[in-house]
């Protein structure tokens, strides 16, 4: 496993990380065990990065990473934490607040969760429309200055907000949803990104398992899995969409390789300074990812990529229209 620096002030991460949402329902039912196994199993790749949320599972998925490392170095891992989103008892979510007392507030409960001194990289879930981004982050520059927080990251916002809060402390990541039927921030954000030094943490590489190679049709619409109501997974997009994933079939079979794999080299082809989160939740799954360092994407094969998988190709939006509507990276 490669590292490198994360953007131009960050530590040192590995060339893939580990995204762990999954391993706490929101793809439907997911189970302790096999979520431990597969933390155990990037750890031992070499996968330092583990990427959560505090309001993953209400706080299962950070108590369910805090059980994972235990024993294990915690030189050896980079822990980034998303924090900010509101949630009820049913599991709807509630919005946003990203003030700095909440912040702090916030913070508390993820180290006691997590069971560590500190969160290496500490970012908002979302712009909250109600508290100046200068605010949030000027929060987490305190929790900097008292040992909490290492380094402060960005999650799903515009050109505008990242160069208003790298004016305030470094930024050393984005993390934003990026895929070959996601490319959004190609035209705005992530030139910014670059302009800073900011790097990108890409989640939803493989668009919550839609351009996997592994989904089917009538898949993940058991009761509170996000793709029963994910537009590109409903009606004629689906058909659309997996036609899509048949034309980057027949270029990976050409190349000995999976449709996840190629999936992933792709992103991680578009830059050094982007960094793919896998988001596997079984041993199994990971494996096959990790498959995809292996990868040499030549010219040649860009193109055909780019052929059978044009931009701006997906049927449907990444997120239902009542939750674009709220994501500063859309506007």
């Amino acid at each position: 496993m490669k590292h490198v620096r994360l953007g131009k002030a960050g530590p040192s991460i590995s060339t893939l990380g580990l995204g762990c949402m999954g391993m706490s329902g929101i793809y439907g039912p997911s189970h302790r065990a096999d979520g431990i196994a597969t933390i155990h199993a990037a750890i031992d790749a070499g996968i330092n990065l583990l990427d959560t949320g505090d309001f993953y599972g209400m706080g299962h998925n950070e108590m369910l990473i805090g059980e994972a490392l235990k024993g294990v170095s915690r030189d050896k891992i980079i822990i980034s934490v998303k924090t900010g989103a509101l949630r009820d008892v049913a599991g709807g979510f509630n919005g946003t607040d990203n003030r700095p007392a909440a912040l702090k507030n916030f913070v508390t409960y993820s180290l006691q969760r997590l069971g560590v001194d500190h969160i290496d990289i500490y970012r908002p879930a979302r712009l909250d429309p109600n508290v100046p981004i200068e605010e949030t982050v000027g929060a987490i520059a305190d929790m900097i200055k008292a040992g909490y927080v290492r380094h402060i990251g960005l999650s799903e916002v515009g050109a505008e907000t990242i160069r208003r809060a790298a004016a305030v402390h470094p930024i050393v990541d984005l993390q934003i949803e990026y895929s070959l039927i996601s490319r959004g921030i190609e035209d705005k954000i992530l030139p910014q990104c670059r302009d800073l030094g900011i790097g990108i943490t890409a989640y939803g590489v493989l668009s919550r398992g839609l351009i996997s190679g592994h989904w089917q049709k009538g898949d993940g619409q058991s009761k509170g899995d996000f793709r029963a109501h994910s537009p590109r997974f409903q009606g004629k997009n689906v058909e659309r969409n997996l036609a899509l994933v048949e034309a980057l079939r027949q270029i990976a079979e050409t190349k000995g390789v999976t449709v996840a794999q190629i999936a992933i080299a792709w992103v991680a082809a578009q830059g050094r300074d982007i960094i793919p989160l896998i988001g596997a939740r079984k041993v199994e799954r990971l494996e096959e990812a990790l498959g995809s360092q292996a990868v040499h994407l030549s010219a040649a094969d860009l193109a055909a990529i780019e052929t059978a998988v044009p931009q701006n190709a997906a049927a449907g939006g990444r997120y239902p229209e009542t939750m674009l509507a709220h994501l500063d990276s859309e506007k």
